[in-house]
């Protein structure tokens, strides 16, 4: 298996590997506390550092599930990076639900910290832009968390370019800790935000980048071509939104001639997908999910097709998906 690579997190000083292990769909879904052990470490052995996680995943319980294997684990803290997200809530509260004000921050990230075991987070993310709360008010708020040493960075995930840079700007504005990483969708499917909108962002700022569904939800690992598998995530209650995005034509057709190209270079379609996103040096790190060990494994092999996509490489990649 391929070294694992490790980037810094924008122009932070934290380095976190070029892979890493998400908790969306699996962690309290698919995949229970004994299974999600067997994962980490698979991925732990494998040099993965860093592990994402989200109050609002499973309604907190892939929070709860991720806080008990780094606990039976054993591992060192200061050899894990370990974020959380917060934004959507998750009692239903008029203050606590799709919400970035100070109560709802303070409160749910003392909630998050509870339910993974932990004194603090390394990563806290913003999940969503809220336009009802003043961003000066949330980066005051993420500013007095971060000193408080319940969080070590901050950033955003899904945020507009403009609502990132007024982020920013206030912060250099008040002297406040600013938000340092952006964790925006990033596959073969969805490239505009990171390679267009976030360009300047980058190049001005630094913000480094933790990017998620690198398979498309599953679409560029093929095994929607023919239809929805069972046991896959469209099957999952509360998941039937994704069911039109991976049953579409199009994207399946996309997915076809994609594993065309993974057959030629000796690879499957996933470890394709996720090393292209890897390409990208602008990426500190792509996110991977995995409901088996085997999974894991299959992921982290992506890393040996890296040095394999050349520049003739990526302009087949691109004719392959159509653009």
């Amino acid at each position: 298996m391929a070294t694992m690579t490790y980037r810094r997190l924008g122009r932070s000083g934290l380095k976190v590997s070029l892979l890493s292990l998400g908790s969306w769909v699996t962690f309290g879904n698919q995949v229970d506390e004994d299974l999600a052990l067997s994962c980490m470490e698979a991925a732990y052995e494998g040099g993965v550092n860093f592990f994402d996680s989200a109050e609002v995943y499973a309604g907190g319980r892939a929070e709860e599930i991720l806080g008990r294997v780094l606990r039976r684990a054993g591992w060192p803290r200061s050899q894990v990076v370990v974020s959380t997200k917060l934004y959507w809530g998750i009692d239903g509260g008029v203050n606590t639900t799709r919400t970035l004000n100070r109560k709802y921050l303070f409160q749910a990230l003392e909630g998050s910290l509870e339910r993974l075991q932990l004194p603090f987070v390394d990563l806290l993310f913003c999940h969503r832009p809220d336009p009802e709360t003043p961003v000066e008010e949330t980066v005051w708020a993420m500013h007095d968390l971060v000193s408080s040493g319940r969080a070590l960075y901050w950033g955003t995930s899904e945020w507009p370019a403009d609502d990132i840079r007024a982020a920013l700007e206030i912060a250099e504005r008040h002297h406040l800790r600013k938000p340092v990483m952006e964790q925006p969708q990033y596959n073969l499917l969805a490239r505009e935000r990171v390679e267009v909108e976030y360009r300047r962002l980058i190049e001005d700022f630094g913000l480094g980048l933790t990017t998620w569904s690198p398979l498309a939800s599953g679409v560029l690992t093929g095994k929607y071509v023919d239809g929805v598998p069972e046991g896959s995530r469209a099957t999952i209650a509360g998941y039937d939104w994704l069911r039109p995005e991976l049953t579409d034509p199009a994207r399946n057709a996309a997915a076809r001639r994609l594993g065309e190209v993974a057959q030629r270079l000796g690879c499957s379609t996933a470890q394709l997908a996720i090393a292209w996103c890897a390409a990208n040096p602008r990426v500190s790190s792509v996110i991977t999910g995995a409901t088996r060990r085997e999974q894991v494994l299959e992921n982290l092999a992506a890393l040996e097709v890296l040095p394999h996509l050349d520049t003739a490489v990526m302009a087949e990649i691109d004719r392959a998906i159509g653009g």
